[in-house]
């Protein structure tokens, strides 16, 4: 519903995933019988969690964890694994970089270009651990990077911008055409970001086998603040699952929607499917993990701009092992290990014995839902407070 910002400009309330709640229903599901599968680009997922094709976050030994656990690991072939054979090296520089200087180092690190022998290598690496390869690349460098991952065994290819955009005007070189790319591909493509109804369903419409949902919610992404641009996640998950459902009574073609970002806990990630979310792709929680490339510290793939920085590099900590915060066990008491668990008991507990049918759960705005009751755990920095 719209509303009035001031006499000159129209505006709506949108809703991120701290202000809405949950609500139960009068059916409860056993969390041992729920199933949390997927399907994203053909690809079938036992957990609907995809690992951000960030450096800190992905490397082929992490891609390959990720399918190992029922998930999904995107490599990001801008990023250190496609410009370096010694990767781990400029890893272990960035995460030694001191606060003062890290955005100086990367802009001159990431200034390399990606090389397509290490595409393949990368690409081979991920196969060969008997993993699904997926990669990503920036709109700018797709027609490139897309057609040698796909010669190169990918089974499917992201293309990620802060916005997306099949409309772009433009005087200078040749733009990519987003349905010719597909069509040309022969591999799915996944196409994001986006936020809002008409963008979702114009990149569905344009042949996109998913679409990624969310525009500067990450934890060490800057857009929000550089840029002023963006819409908080439960709207945007919610406008964009509407546009979905849109396209399919249309054309009969299901084009699911990947939540993309602001997820920290177990919790947000039950609040992303419960606004129509078929899968979500977290950065930061997995770059928590022992096995992570980012040695503890985690950081946005805009980082690195030589122009206009729109990432920051964070330090995350060490909390345990990838398959402690996937599938468990959890040894914290905050949301922040066994995401699978989370969701199968956020499920049973909501009478949802499926993805789709927790997508339809009640949703309720509450803006008091994370401190109401709380002031111990928030002032001895517990649970919910850590």
């Amino acid at each position: 519903m719209e509303t009035e910002l001031g006499r000159g400009k129209r505006t709506k309330i949108t809703y991120g995933f701290d202000e809405i709640a949950l609500a139960p229903s009068i059916i409860t599901v056993n969390p041992d019988d729920v199933d949390i599968s997927t399907t994203i680009a053909g690809l079938k997922l036992k957990l609907p969690i995809i690992a951000s094709a960030m450096d800190g976050v992905v490397s082929p030994k992490t891609a390959a964890l990720m399918s190992k656990y029922g998930g999904l690991g995107v490599l990001n072939l801008q990023g250190v694994w496609a410009k370096y054979e010694n990767a781990d090296e400029v890893l272990e520089q960035i995460a030694s970089a001191s606060k003062d200087g890290y955005i100086e180092l990367m802009q001159k690190i990431y200034l390399e270009p990606s090389k397509p022998k290490l595409v393949e290598k990368r690409i081979k690496e991920i196969k060969d651990a008997g993993a699904k390869a997926a990669v990503s690349s920036t709109p700018a460098e797709a027609m490139e990077l897309g057609p040698i991952a796909a010669k190169a065994g990918a089974d499917v290819f992201f293309i990620q911008a802060t916005v997306f955009s099949t409309k772009h005007k433009s005087t200078g070189s040749k733009m990519l055409v987003l349905s010719e790319f597909i069509e040309a591909m022969k591999i799915p493509v996944v196409v994001g970001n986006c936020a809002t109804y008409d963008v979702a369903l114009d990149l569905m419409k344009n042949g996109a086998s998913a679409v990624l949902v969310g525009i500067g919610p990450g934890a060490a992404c800057t857009s929000r603040g550089v840029l002023g641009i963006g819409v908080p996640m439960a709207t945007s998950i919610s406008d964009c699952a509407a546009a979905r459902e849109t396209h399919f009574k249309e054309t009969g073609k299901y084009v699911p929607i990947i939540g993309d970002g602001g997820m920290v806990v177990g919790g947000d990630i039950c609040k992303a499917i419960a606004c129509g979310a078929d899968a979500v792709m977290i950065g930061s929680p997995l770059a928590k993990a022992e096995e992570a490339p980012g040695r503890g510290f985690h950081w946005g793939m805009a980082a690195p701009s030589p122009v206009l920085p729109r990432g920051t590099r964070i330090k995350v900590g060490t909390i345990g092992s990838l398959k402690e915060i996937l599938i468990g066990p959890a040894k914290y008491d905050d949301g922040s290990m066994n995401f699978a668990g989370a969701l199968k008991t956020s499920m049973g507990t909501l009478g949802a014995s499926n993805l789709k049918e927790m997508q339809h759960v009640e949703v309720v705005i509450a803006p008091s839902i994370l401190t109401e009751g709380k002031v111990y755990q928030k002032a001895q920095q517990l649970g919910m407070y850590k």
